[in-house]
């Protein structure tokens, strides 16, 4: 409960990294031991070295489950790389510089919306929340660019897919009763077979995760039969369909399993591009120099494009503007969407320690022995301010770390040494741990998307506007699960992230 109620995300990890050490123990419900860890050698051998003998606990899969389905998020060690085989194709690098022009076509539209918004307010400027029109975006792109469906959200129609999601995490996360927690902790006893009847528990997280996993399960079965299997179709679906039908019969996914990554990359695909922007413009707009440079950055790659005779920005000219993807890794480094992860020991094992700690008694030990069924809870959060790894001034925004100096020695993610890539669409969803953050064998499988997607957003909205901040507005950075921006005294409000934008 105290995590749970803890008012920001790390706020209590932060502390006890400070009283404890980057490793510490904690007691679970009924008094089990749960064993957090921010330590670099840590997290490499749980996510990678060892990752197949580190299971998700029994509480996230059958939350997973109740939402998405028997998809990659809840495969097993065994079933795992039959499920990963059949994505990989859709998630290759070529295939994700494919999509560019379509994540550039549906920001236009968002820039093109504000644009209209501040020729009715006032052309001087008008405070935007741009966490709103940035969600709506990133479900456009994701509907258009996995599904070849036009959900036009932006546009504001209503569909039931949108629906579903709409406040998914914040009505049922952050607060949590204490009967609850004790239900979950029962689960471990409980037989699989009999948790599937959890989603009829009438309360709305359950309810919640239940109607979304039966809508986004119903549209997957239409646009199924509306011809995902077409030769010619690039988008996400049909390259899996596809994938899937050239594999030998024991190697394919059956329909709910199909249907089950639909669910995944829909909620997974949404999520993460759209806050890891809203945070971006967030710390641009309190850093307005950095700002400036990313705007100088792209204007200069534009004018490259120019030269060469070509009309438009290349995924090779966005990779190479080093500034604005060091705010890029900044901005994930400092506002992970998913602060931490939790794992079990599924055999006897040791835990290895790169920053050794002291026990009760003194002694200073760089192994922990964990017994099987030993949880493990990563404070992504945590390790993404370890000094050691990121320097003294982890806790500062700092986009110039990413350009002047190395970033520790254990590499525990797939993306700039961070442990905000190990979620999606190998979604890891957390009640009380966690689904963007950490490499290894289970790591998100749709990092380039997400980054490439960034890239291209963020790019297209500095070339356009302005953003600045009222001082007087204290965003919060709530744990729903998800990390998510709220206004102090407007928490009723739910996700909010209001900038002052105006147009250049």
């Amino acid at each position: 409960m105290q995590i749970r109620e803890s008012p920001e995300v790390g706020e209590l990890e932060f502390k006890w990294v400070r009283e404890y050490g980057y490793t510490w123990r904690t007691k679970g419900c009924f008094g089990s031991d749960v064993i957090w860890t921010a330590d670099p050698k840590a997290l490499q051998y749980v996510y990678q070295t060892s990752g197949y003998r580190f299971s998700k606990t029994k509480l996230s899969n059958e939350t997973a489950k109740l939402m998405m389905g028997p998809g990659i998020v809840v495969a097993s060690a065994h079933e795992h790389p039959r499920h990963r085989r059949v994505m990989n194709p859709a998630f290759s690098a070529a295939q994700v510089r494919s999509f560019l022009p379509t994540f550039k076509m549906i920001a236009g539209k968002l820039v093109q919306k504000w644009k209209d918004q501040l020729q009715t307010d006032d052309q001087s400027g008008a405070t935007i929340d741009v966490s709103k029109g940035l969600s709506r975006m990133s479900m456009d792109i994701i509907g258009e660019a996995a599904f070849n469906h036009q959900l036009n959200t932006l546009e504001g129609h209503q569909n039931e897919l949108s629906d579903a999601l709409d406040h998914l995490f914040i009505d049922t996360i952050p607060y949590p009763r204490a009967w609850d927690l004790m239900w979950k902790a029962t689960w471990d006893w409980i037989p699989s077979p009999l948790l599937l009847w959890i989603k009829y528990i009438p309360t709305k997280e359950y309810s919640n995760f239940a109607h979304y996993r039966n809508t986004s399960t119903r549209v997957g079965k239409q646009l199924l039969n509306a011809g995902a299997t077409e030769d010619k179709s690039k988008d996400v679906l049909s390259i899996l369909v596809r994938a899937n039908a050239a594999e030998d019969a024991r190697g394919r996914l059956a329909e709910p399993e199909l249907l089950s990554q639909i669910s995944t990359l829909l909620l997974a695909g949404q999520d993460t591009s759209s806050s890891t922007l809203t945070w971006s413009l967030y710390e641009l707009a309190r850093h307005p120099e950095d700002q400036q440079k990313v705007r100088d950055e792209v204007l200069a790659a534009r004018e490259r494009v120019r030269e060469r005779g070509l009309e438009d920005i290349s995924p090779a000219d966005l990779d190479g503007m080093p500034f604005t993807n060091a705010v890029i890794k900044e901005t994930l480094r400092l506002h992970p969407i998913v602060p931490t992860l939790m794992r079990q020991a599924d055999y006897d094992d040791v835990l290895p320690l790169a920053q050794p700690i002291v026990t009760r008694t003194g002694e200073k030990i760089s192994e922990i022995p964990l017994p099987k069924g030993t949880q493990i809870t990563a404070s992504i959060a945590s390790y993404n301010r370890n000094p050691e790894v990121w320097g003294q001034d982890a806790d500062e925004w700092n986009p110039m770390r990413f350009l002047n100096q190395k970033t520790g020695k254990a590499n525990v993610g797939v993306f700039a040494n961070l442990m905000t890539f190990c979620k999606n669409p190998d979604l890891y969803y957390v009640f009380y741990a966690h689904p963007l953050l950490a490499g290894g064998i289970r790591g998100c499988i749709g990092w380039r998307f997400a980054v490439l997607e960034i890239q291209a957003v963020l790019t297209e909205m500095l070339e356009n506007f302005k953003f600045g901040i009222d001082k007087d507005v204290e965003v919060i950075r709530l744990n729903a699960g998800l990390m998510m921006p709220l206004v102090k005294g407007r928490e009723t409000e739910g996700v909010l992230m209001p900038l002052k934008v105006s147009a250049l």
